[in-house]
């Protein structure tokens, strides 16, 4: 959608009384796709409709809406923009810093290609490397001053930053970008469809020796649980000094990629994926905080196996986003009609789907009963939809909203095949047909061709540590060359079509059962019960078998915590209902392993403060710690999940008996196991299996000590 079209939408979204704010909202958006003095393998095609995508959400959200004229856009390829070239991007901050006001609210966003180089100033970095921002005219690497030409350099945004701020400013920054990061692959037929951020510094001239002294001066983190440094620090509010919020795509040593967005939608298009899962879930959830926004990045991360990388977020996290909650968190529309057709200012972004229904109200402060009609969405855009009567057409009147009451939840999963003509592919075909003949895979699971959109991805790696076998990948088809150990595979030469069969249904219904587990958390309704909920931190002591006193400590990162081997993972859990809430924990490994660790009840104004989690050194990786939370019924027992308990998988599937259940039956079976391959639980309450509907998520990482 074009900047020019889309400002016809900012008279639509006027939900809030913007209007009577003093402040002004200013934007500065930045979006380098083609590079000239590189090669043309190293251009990119999404950060032009990122930034098409930002300038047209920033015109039409119900939070805080920006004025055209307020919105500058630095970005190749978008109508009515400027090249971002260096020296325009230091005008485009020098004006932005001599235009804002004390209290106004700014905008500033980076898409494009990211890259490391020695620092130039090595007491300002942790690591000993400078992270770049890359302009279109970026240059090679000069060798006699130690710098690449025309790169825009972390300290140099933190300065004009600070300039903004010194202002009396408060900003939010967000970096679609990446620095670093092994050599990648893709999977068949992708090869158009992903892109990774990511420019090395060998594609920039750095000579290799020169990033190794550099890496040298390094300082190592204090403690292997500590995230490394964002690149810009963000900080809080001080006396003469607006506050600054940063959210960053990947950590400095990981790349971010772009593809095709939404997955599997008509008229998709290459989108940052970081840019594009912000802004949905801002469209989802308009009104909540910074950290509320980070939390549900990290589940769609997470739920739509969209990337491996890990964003970073700093700052006022606790503050709404925009600086503004206005707008609450429900999800409505002023009704318009164009003839005889009903229409609304959201689309696809917004959360919505075809076929969906939402009620028309009189006015946005009725209830859901008091609905006049009911209607179905018809067609989509990414901002827009039509909509059609559910019964018989009605007249909507002036003022009139189309609020959506309910959330879709999608539990099929989707499997992109391996490439065919190879050995492995071709013994995986015969498998799954035998899994059909005997109705082993059921009709939550759907086969598409190598290169479509898909939840996961298989392929043949010839060149990998296994090339007979069939290798699980995420669903940008991207995996790290030398991270094989993390990814999941099933050999092929040394099992007959039966055997395969089994061990790979084995392998895909625990899958779609912890995805479709998150997916369910991450449809959960606006009206969900208000629980309150954060992680501790303690250590335990195996000699005295008991957790070391006084070592409790509450987790204050937000994004991705960091826990090593013997920590203790406790929860502090609060109900601010007036009425008793059930709870669950349960424990998903990085290995599609489920462990139910404790469930209880909490009374209006309890707060539960219990150690949960001892993590293990049996393997590593990205875990969850699911919280599910529902009301409690009188007179009824504590809603307990541990049926949905499961042992974890095994990475690398050897020859194995088949196990003896079918998908359908497998997906809905109870009693899989008590122990997770990173984390034994430290509570045995056992009840009687009930299902229950409400979620909250914390990522984990488990890592080495040392």
């Amino acid at each position: 959608m074009s900047l020019l079209r889309s400002t016809a939408l900012a008279g639509l979204l006027s939900l809030t009384a913007l209007g009577a704010e003093a402040r002004e909202n200013h934007a500065l958006l930045i979006g380098a796709s083609t590079y000239p003095n590189l090669d043309e393998r190293f251009h990119l095609r999404g950060p032009a409709n990122d930034i098409d995508l930002v300038a047209t959400y920033l015109q039409s959200n119900p939070v805080a809406q920006f004025a055209p004229g307020n919105i500058t856009l630095l970005a190749d390829g978008v109508s009515g923009g400027i090249a971002p070239t260096l020296a325009a991007i230091r005008q485009g901050f020098a004006d932005l810093a001599a235009r804002v006001e004390p209290g106004d609210f700014v905008y500033l966003h980076f898409s494009g290609h990211g890259s490391q180089a020695p620092a130039q100033d090595a007491s300002t970095e942790a690591d000993g490397l400078d992270e770049l921002f890359l302009p279109v005219d970026i240059g090679p690497w000069d060798d006699t001053v130690g710098t690449v030409e025309n790169a825009l350099v972390d300290d140099e945004i933190g300065q004009m930053i600070d300039a903004i701020r010194a202002k009396g400013a408060n900003v939010w920054v967000v970096f679609d970008s990446c620095h670093s990061g092994t050599a990648t692959r893709a999977a068949a037929g992708l090869e158009d469809e992903v892109r990774e951020r990511k420019l090395g510094p060998a594609a920039l001239g750095i000579p290799a020796q020169r990033m190794i002294e550099a890496e040298g001066t390094s300082r190592a983190l204090p403690d292997p649980r500590s995230a490394p440094a964002p690149a810009i620090e963000a900080t809080e509010a001080t006396a003469g000094m607006g506050s600054l919020t940063a959210f960053f795509a990947a950590q400095t040593n990981e790349t971010t990629p772009e593809k095709n967005m939404p997955k599997g939608k008509a008229g998709r298009r290459l989108q940052g994926v970081f840019t594009y899962t912000l802004f949905e879930t801002m469209a989802e959830r308009p009104g909540i905080t910074y950290r509320q926004l980070a939390q549900e990045v990290l589940r769609k991360y997470s739920v739509l196996n969209l990337a491996r990388s890990t964003p970073l977020f700093e700052g006022a996290l606790d503050d709404p986003i925009f600086g503004t909650g206005a707008a609450g968190r429900i999800l409505q529309w002023p009704a318009q009609t164009k003839g005889k057709t009903a229409t609304l200012p959201a689309g696809r972004l917004h959360g919505l789907t075809e076929g969906e229904e939402l009620i028309l109200l009189r006015s946005p402060v009725d209830t859901d009963d008091a609905a006049l009609a009911t209607y179905t969405v018809d067609s989509l855009g990414t901002f827009e939809a039509t909509l059609k009567p559910a019964g018989e057409p009605f007249d909507i009147p002036k003022g009139a909203v189309m609020r959506k009451v309910s959330a879709a939840i999608d539990l099929t999963l989707s499997i992109a095949l391996p490439a065919p003509g190879s050995v492995p592919a071709d013994a995986l075909d015969a498998a799954i047909k035998w899994a059909r003949d005997q109705a082993l895979i059921g009709p939550r699971v759907q086969f598409v061709p190598a290169g479509a959109p898909a939840d996961l991805r298989l392929a043949v790696i010839p060149d990998s540590p296994r090339p007979d076998a069939i290798w699980f990948l995420p669903a940008s088809g991207l995996t790290e060359v030398d991270e094989y150990d993390r990814l999941f595979s099933i050999s092929t030469a040394d099992k007959d079509a039966k055997t395969l069969a089994y061990t790979f249904t084995d392998n895909i219904a625990a899958m779609s059962k912890v995805l479709n587990l998150m997916k369910m958390g991450q449809a959960q309704n606006p009206k969900a019960l208000e629980v309150t909920a954060s992680l501790t931190r303690a250590r335990f002591d195996m000699d005295q078998e008991d957790i070391v006193a006084g070592s409790h400590a509450a987790v204050t990162a937000t994004g991705v915590v960091r826990m090593v081997p013997d920590d203790v993972i406790g929860l502090s859990l609060s109900n601010p209902n007036k009425t008793p809430v059930d709870f669950n924990v349960l424990y998903v490994g990085s290995d599609y392993s489920v462990t139910f660790m404790g469930n209880g009840r909490l009374h209006p104004g309890d707060t539960l403060t219990e150690d949960f989690v001892l993590v293990t050194d049996e393997a590593f990786g990205r875990d969850r710690l699911l919280v599910i939370v529902s009301p409690a019924g009188k007179q009824e027992e504590v809603e307990d999940l541990s049926f949905l308990s499961q042992p974890p998988l095994e990475r690398s599937r050897d020859l194995s008996a088949p196990p003896p259940k079918g998908l359908g039956e497998l997906l809905d079976e109870a009693g899989f196991g008590q122990t997770t391959r990173a984390a034994v639980s430290l509570s045995s309450r056992k009840k009687k299996p009930q299902p229950a509907p409400r979620f909250l998520q914390f990522e984990i990482d488990t890592v080495p000590a040392n």
